[in-house]
């Protein structure tokens, strides 16, 4: 390696190099997370610095380069010692996130992405940050501030002028709260005791029995089999059976294979990995080495957004934990069973929660889709057998292998087995995070369970399960529509907010986190995010009511990866369902009144 250093690095980071290096069997798997502690430290990715990380890896310039060009969260030119980021995407949306980013660009004097002139400040309008349930928030550097008003805004931007680090929220807002009667705790038990992310704490609560029945009492057949036993679907979206994904494994192959925890939670209204991930980390790392143990993994990584830095150091801090008490290493529990285990930083891309995208970024690239098939049980990550489960999934084996998989699937439903995590945002009296059965009825999930509509509104509509989810009206229900619940992200909608204006939103993200690989979904997000913006200034023409269904017609069902069907299903829906508010926008009316943001200043 020292022929290939150019410059000289602080020490911190030619050790956190070192390390980042040493995780991986293929190098170029560092690059991503060289780049973003490099940027931590010199405040932008200099060609010097990019020719270094390029020379330590064996990667030319351009390869470094086209990489880096991908993720948002990596810049070239330098931002403000205090990198403010506002996020404006629909769960904020709903709460005054756009007037918390108007306040603070009035207050420092500069725009999106633009730095105050004596670089104090720097700006930035940003897409969903995975704080939901605590709109509306942004982001100073990595920490995280939520149920923002303009009074608490200015707090925290005084604060940081006068060179003070404000104190950011250790924990997302909503995560802790006092339980419902309704909620049936199994991964959130431990939510809110003091110290639950220690491993001290966690084998005081039942820590770690699950992985020594794995590796002492069972094979491998009858883990998969006791998880398929529990009906535990895929907790990130697609839902499809964990103990099934795990089955198809190829048994005897001779290659390495791989145990991946999907940690990069991006879709807008859902903020619950981020709890499970800063509370209960060994209770993940456990249920990862429980699937190693049943596919015959040795080695596994958890992909964690880059925004979630904080949330990266924890995990990391827990990995430490588990290596030196024995839970992770050689020969864990006397067992002979060896299983080693990373965390992997990402960098800003929503796309990188496709399974196969997030291969392709934790191999040091861009994040684009693969083609399926091969599917990753045969052909993963550097082309080996690889599972690939959303952390809530992972979270959840423990309590499965401990309790038996039939005590699981009976808290749920016949098809479905267990509970789930819901994030509630929105316009609701009390948002949070609420651990509730399969099968709860979505209506008492909002008008019981998160205290109904807030201010007395009636509703309007509902986002089940994510934004990329088709919207529900008042009347409907999840089944009769054939929505779905996703990600479990519920975004709760009031009678005063412009629909026009909810998938003018929307179709930003979209436009905005679209890789490009494909046409449909590349050019058709782009065109939707122009006409609905123009439509909702007061732009709009009766043909383009049509023309916004036909677009998104004509994008569901022909990209690449379901980035586009995402895209296309929210805005169907609402053009379907609320097609009298794109008329009435036709005559200069519009639904929207503002509404009293949380401290009552508007």
């Amino acid at each position: 390696m020292s022929e290939n250093r150019t410059m000289q690095l602080p020490p911190l980071l030619e050790a956190k190099f070192t390390e980042i290096i040493a995780r991986y069997p293929v190098k170029r798997s560092a690059l991503i997370p060289m780049m973003l502690y490099a940027q931590d430290q010199f405040g932008f990715l200099s060609d010097e610095l990019l020719g270094e990380i390029a020379g330590r890896l064996d990667l030319n310039i351009t390869q470094v380069a086209e990489t880096l060009e991908y993720y948002s969260m990596l810049r070239r030119k330098p931002a403000g010692r205090y990198h403010v980021q506002v996020c404006t995407n629909i769960s904020c949306m709903l709460r005054g996130g756009k007037e918390i980013y108007d306040h603070v660009e009035k207050r420092l004097g500069i725009g999106h992405k633009q730095v105050s002139p004596n670089g104090t400040f720097s700006l930035e309008e940003v897409e969903c940050m995975g704080a939901c349930t605590g709109a509306p928030a942004m982001q100073v550097n990595y920490d995280f501030y939520e149920n923002l008003d303009p009074a608490k805004v200015d707090a925290i931007l005084e604060q940081l002028q006068q060179g003070s680090r404000p104190k950011p929220v250790p924990v997302i807002s909503g995560a802790l709260h006092e339980r419902h009667p309704a909620e049936v705790p199994v991964i959130s038990k431990r939510f809110g005791i003091p110290d639950s992310r220690t491993i001290g704490v966690y084998l005081q609560h039942e820590g770690y029995q699950a992985l020594e029945k794995a590796l002492k009492q069972m094979t491998p057949d009858q883990i998969i089999d006791e998880v398929k036993k529990s009906n535990l679907r895929g907790r990130g979206g697609a839902g499809f059976p964990a103990g099934m994904k795990w089955s198809f494994v190829p048994k005897d192959i001779n290659k390495p294979k791989y145990v991946l925890a999907n940690g990069d939670e991006s879709e807008p209204g859902t903020s619950k990995d981020r709890p499970l991930m800063e509370m209960d980390p060994h209770q993940l790392i456990e249920g990862m080495v429980i699937a190693g143990r049943a596919i015959g993994s040795h080695q596994g990584y958890v992909y964690i957004r880059g925004e979630y830095r904080y949330v990266i150091d924890l995990v990391e801090a827990a990995i430490a934990e588990a290596y030196a008490k024995g839970y992770l290493g050689k020969n864990i529990l006397g067992s002979g069973f060896d299983f080693d285990l990373a965390a992997h930083t990402g960098a800003g891309a929503y796309e990188c929660g496709e399974e196969s995208a997030l291969m392709e970024s934790l191999e040091g690239k861009r994040g684009y889709p693969r083609i399926k098939p091969p599917f990753p049980a045969v052909v993963g990550l550097y082309g080996c057998p690889t599972i690939i489960n959303n952390i809530e999934t992972l979270s959840t084996v423990p309590a499965i292998i401990r309790q038996g998989g039939e005590w699981y699937a009976g808290l749920g439903t016949p098809r479905n087995g267990g509970t789930r995590l819901y994030s509630i945002s929105g316009h609701v009296n009390r948002p949070g995070i609420y651990e509730l059965p399969l099968g709860f009825p979505l209506r008492r999930l909002i008008e019981d369970v998160a205290g109904g509509v807030r201010g007395g509104k009636k509703l309007k509509a509902v986002i089940p399960g994510g934004s990329s989810c088709p919207m529900l009206s008042a009347d409907d229900s999840v089944a009769k529509i054939g929505s779905m619940l996703g990600s479990g992200g519920t975004v709760v909608i009031d009678e005063d907010t412009c629909m026009v204006d909810v998938a003018r939103r929307i179709m930003h993200f979209y436009a905005h986190e679209s890789c490009g690989w494909c046409i449909p979904c590349r050019e058709g997000t782009t065109w939707l995010r122009k006409l609905l913006d123009r439509f909702h200034a007061g732009g709009g023409t009766p043909e383009d009511i049509p023309m916004i269904d036909e677009l998104a017609k004509n994008i569901l069902g022909r990209t690449f990866c379901p980035l586009g069907d995402a895209a296309a299903m929210p805005t169907i829906s609402i053009v379907n369902k609320w097609r009298h508010e794109f008329e009435e926008h036709l005559q200069g009316k519009c639904a929207y009144k503002p509404a009293e943001m949380i401290s009552g200043a508007r």
